[in-house]
């Protein structure tokens, strides 16, 4: 869809009650009813089933079907019978044939995977890498070959990209790709080539932030079923933070909300990378851990895994790390289930791995802290690990493809399909 631009150059919606703009929406409508009907693995929603759920005649929903298969997000998957009266139905899908590409950009790796429109992970490449204080374009240009590597992939299974989300970790815009502050990667103010990464996908590729993208992942893939209102903590090379209220994410004014690893949870403590002093990251990031377990520098994948070796040996001293940033971790969980009326936590990132050790630790401290406010039924261990903010950039990127059916030619017609 073309847009219309305001004074500042943004684009602004096309003025409400045309008849186009009402079968655009119309379109959103069906394809959102679509992706929630399937829930029952044995039965695909037919057309009567998805007039019924949005409202609308039989006859619309049928001619707004056609314009989705020619544009090749919905194919038919057989015959679907309710009962024994009566003709059966033609069941319908979000297409497997048609994918969103999700990527992320961390201080130690890069991945990328695609996902097709009814939610399956179709290929997926994680490769480690040292990427703090590289130059943006080298780390981008890294990224793009393994982009290439899972859209050729996905190409072999018949499968078209139509957009894409990478996370970083780090303060973004958004609207123009730019990396406000990654302190983690040495990154400011950096603005991202985001066009070579999918140049031939139509919707593109939109930056996002990968604590944000983590918490959707959970949220679309994980305790998001259990929970409506929850911080997400991701655990990485620092400690990122989402916040889920009634099961969205809510990102602020400036979608910057959720910087838990930046909260000072001891006033006197160490410096952090941030430019303060005391934040959770100096006591719950991975160099923080590994330092007071006494694990030596080298491969942050192969630091882990002694550490989680030493946790299952009863190691004295990697006990008392993991303990030590689960307590400072509950008292910033505590802090803010306290400010935004939350019930649930849920640590995701390389906490999954040490579960077992540093979920009691947080739960004394929330005990401690804010009795009552969090229950110990609700604080949980992400089972997504790394790839919750890799799924929650795809699942980001899907969800954008459902909203904007319209801006799609017919399948193999456009330049993503030639």
């Amino acid at each position: 869809m073309s847009l219309e631009k305001n004074h500042d150059g943004r684009g602004t919606l096309p003025a409400p009650g045309r008849v186009e703009d009402v079968r655009r929406g119309n379109l959103v409508r069906v394809l959102a009813a679509l992706a929630q009907a399937r829930t029952d693995p044995r039965r695909y929603p037919t057309r009567a089933d998805l007039a019924s759920l949005t409202g609308l005649t039989k006859a619309s929903v049928s001619s707004l079907v056609a314009e989705l298969a020619d544009s090749g997000l919905v194919t038919e998957s057989g015959a679907t019978r309710d009962g024994e009266r009566g003709r059966p139905g033609v069941g319908l899908e979000l297409s497997t044939r048609r994918g969103v590409v999700g990527m992320e950009i961390n201080v130690d790796y890069i991945s990328a995977g695609v996902l097709d429109l009814g939610g399956t992970l179709r290929a997926h490449r994680t490769l480690e890498c040292g990427n703090r204080g590289q130059p943006p374009g080298s780390v981008m240009a890294l990224l793009a070959g393994l982009v290439s590597d899972v859209a050729a992939e996905a190409s072999l299974a018949g499968i078209e990209i139509l957009g894409g989300v990478l996370a970083v970790p780090g303060l973004v815009d958004t609207a123009t790709g730019t990396v406000s502050s990654a302190p983690n990667l040495h990154w400011q103010d950096v603005t991202l080539e985001l066009d070579g990464l999918l140049p031939a996908a139509p919707l593109g590729t939109v930056l996002h932030n990968e604590a944000n993208c983590a918490a959707l992942g959970e949220l679309w893939y994980g305790h998001g079923q259990d929970f409506r209102d929850y911080l997400f903590v991701s655990g990485e090379v620092g400690v990122g933070g989402g916040l889920v209220i009634g099961s969205r994410l809510f990102s602020g004014p400036r979608g910057q909300a959720g910087e838990v690893g930046h909260v000072v949870v001891e006033p006197s403590g160490p410096d952090c990378s941030c430019g303060g002093r005391g934040c959770l990251e100096t006591f719950a990031g991975q160099e923080a851990i590994f330092s007071e377990a006494g694990i030596a520098p080298g491969a942050a994948s192969v630091r882990l895994t002694d550490l989680a070796e030493r946790l299952v040996a009863g190691d004295a001293a990697a006990t008392s790390a993991v303990e030590r940033a689960g307590h400072y971790l509950g008292i910033a969980a505590a802090s803010t289930a306290r400010l935004m009326n939350l019930s649930a936590v849920v640590l995701g990132g390389h906490f999954t791995r040490m579960g077992p050790w540093i979920a009691p630790a947080v739960l004394r401290s929330l005990a401690d802290y804010a009795p009552g406010v969090v229950s110990p039924s609700r604080v949980a261990v992400s089972e997504l690990g790394q790839s919750a903010a890799l799924l929650g950039a795809a699942g980001t990127a899907l969800r954008s493809v459902l909203a904007a059916p319209h801006s799609l030619t017919p399948a193999g017609q456009g330049p993503s399909g030639s």
